[in-house]
């Protein structure tokens, strides 16, 4: 165990870290040597929401490189909905079932966290929304986090850990208000000393009025105010968005925007979307609940057969030109016109295929352009 209770690499790539019980099937299988060709599929018999993107999937590759198995699955940033395969291994089940715990748990946390971010952004409407919540989880696994908010669409992310190819953003917390002797003095600092391609945003919110310090900060060159307020002292917080809005127009100072942040929820965004230019959001993407996805067998030594309440068989997920889905078994026909969603990126434990960030994320947004006005 590591230093801060976390597994390894190593201790994952080997398939150390899974549920026991695996290990016990391992073992019992091999002393009666018993080893059939399966083909495991994964899905998810429910979601949060109508509709959720899948994510996890270069993780996965990584996991199984080298391992005597075949892997279909769909590209991650497809948008699925429930009962869909979303990947499928082929291979002796005893040379992977061990991993069987890391799959999901790879496939299960970034595919919720993915999913949250898409919608969000729907609700957002165009408005930019930052991903604030890797401290709500596990340091460790920061980088996952940001990677999979990033496909789901945010427009930047805040942790310093984040993977390559992201914006960074982020200006000031409220302790460094605090450290000044009035909130003027921290913002004309930031304003002095923060480099020229942070923008001006203002945190507005430490001491006293939202409006007040909204207009004080203006005053002082923001570009952008932040509002933070803890909800234990919020009341209303879409009367105050529209007082501060109001002020801040009224005293000509109608440029300047607003970022609103703290516990902010789908829900809130869609409330005051109206009068907020762009959003930070936190657990509500870092913490989101995980796709209860389950991986089970649906053909044995080239039989289909599958547990209650599982359908049989091996199956391709087919795109339509009107972009409806359509689950056919995989010696069906293709509809007319239709593109297959499950495709190889193992073949017998070489890669053939790998998972880019950048191509997910555009086929999310590819997916969900017309349910926002980017």
């Amino acid at each position: 165990m590591a230093r801060f209770e976390t597994v390894s690499d190593e201790t994952i790539k080997q398939g150390r870290c899974t549920d026991i019980y695996f290990v016990r099937t391992e073992e019992m299988l091999s002393r009666e040597d018993i080893n059939p060709v399966v083909s495991m599929e994964v899905t998810a018999a429910a979601l949060p929401d109508s509709w959720a993107v899948f994510c996890g999937l270069s993780d996965v590759i990584t996991l199984l490189e080298g391992l005597p198995v075949t892997v279909d699955a769909m590209p991650e940033g497809t948008v699925f909905v429930k009962n869909e395969p979303v990947l499928r291994i082929s291979g002796k089940y005893c040379d992977f079932c061990r991993y069987e715990t890391a799959i999901l748990g790879f496939l299960c946390h970034a595919s919720g966290i993915a999913s949250a971010a898409a919608h969000i952004m729907v609700a957002a409407r165009g408005h930019p929304v930052y991903s604030f919540g890797s401290r709500r989880q596990h340091p460790a696994i920061a980088g996952m986090i940001e990677r999979a908010a990033w496909i789901g669409g945010v427009d930047g992310v805040s942790n310093t850990c984040a993977p390559e190819g992201m914006p960074v953003v982020g200006t000031m917390p409220h302790a460094f208000v605090m450290c000044h002797e009035k909130p003027e003095d921290a913002w004309r600092s930031f304003d002095r000393h923060a480099p020229t391609e942070v923008p001006r945003i203002m945190l507005c919110d430490t001491w006293c009025d939202e409006k007040s310090e909204s207009l004080r900060a203006a005053e002082c060159g923001a570009t952008m105010v932040r509002l933070d307020t803890p909800r234990s002292r919020r009341g209303d917080m879409l009367a105050i968005i529209d007082e501060v809005r109001w002020e801040l127009d009224a005293h000509g100072y109608d440029k300047v925007k607003i970022l609103l942040t703290g516990g902010v929820t789908r829900e809130d965004i869609i409330a005051s979307v109206k009068n907020v230019d762009a959003f930070g959001v936190g657990g509500a993407i870092a913490n989101a609940p995980v796709i209860d996805f389950g991986m089970d067998i649906v053909e044995i030594e080239g039989k289909a057969k599958a547990k209650r309440g599982k359908r049989s068989g091996i199956k391709q997920i087919w795109e339509l030109p009107g972009g409806e889905h359509q689950m056919l078994p995989i010696d069906k026909k293709a509809p007319a016109g239709a593109k297959p969603l499950l495709e190889p990126f193992i073949k017998n434990g070489i890669v053939v295929k790998g998972s880019d960030m950048q191509d997910a994320r555009k086929r999310v947004w590819e997916k969900l352009s017309a349910n926002t006005s980017r």
